[in-house]
């Protein structure tokens, strides 16, 4: 299989403007950017998307996470390293990026909400939907990793 880019998404300035319109809504809210960023660390991984794997890793660094928590990030059920909060959002996180082997469970949702108000849901949410939505378009468009620079 071929790993060459396949298009270049900021080209096409009005798809991207839109999908980037998103991703400023969910920045601006009122959950710890290490939460976020741990959050995208994690469905990226599911996904498997390089690009956003790299780009978040160096974001969560650059935010105080540490690389032995972003190492541990895969197994953080096991790990003993993540505190309840972080467990749910990771769980909820799960969840949500693997709909097809789960439907999102009672249980996962009662974990969640246990740890978080209503509105904090819907923020982790769209974390989550955006995040799903930017793999999704890095895997299939085949972008590189390494060539994020912040904005």
């Amino acid at each position: 299989m071929s790993s060459a880019p396949r298009i270049n998404l900021p080209r096409h300035a009005a798809s991207y403007a839109a999908m980037y319109g998103l991703q400023k809504h969910v920045d601006a809210g009122q959950l710890p950017v290490q939460l976020h960023e741990l959050v995208k660390m994690r469905a990226s991984q599911i996904n498997g998307c390089a690009f956003c794997i790299d780009m978040h890793a160096r974001e969560a660094r650059e935010h105080g996470e540490s690389d032995r928590r972003l190492h541990l990030l895969s197994a953080w059920r096991e790990s003993g390293v993540f505190d309840a909060r972080e467990c749910a959002a990771l769980a909820w996180t799960e969840a949500l990026t693997r709909l097809e082997q789960s439907q999102v469970p009672d249980a996962v949702y009662d974990e969640v909400r246990a740890q978080f108000s209503e509105a904090e849901i819907v923020e982790l949410s769209m974390v989550i939907v955006t995040i799903n939505g930017w793999n999704r378009l890095n895997v299939a468009f085949r972008t590189p990793p390494g060539r994020y620079t912040p904005a």
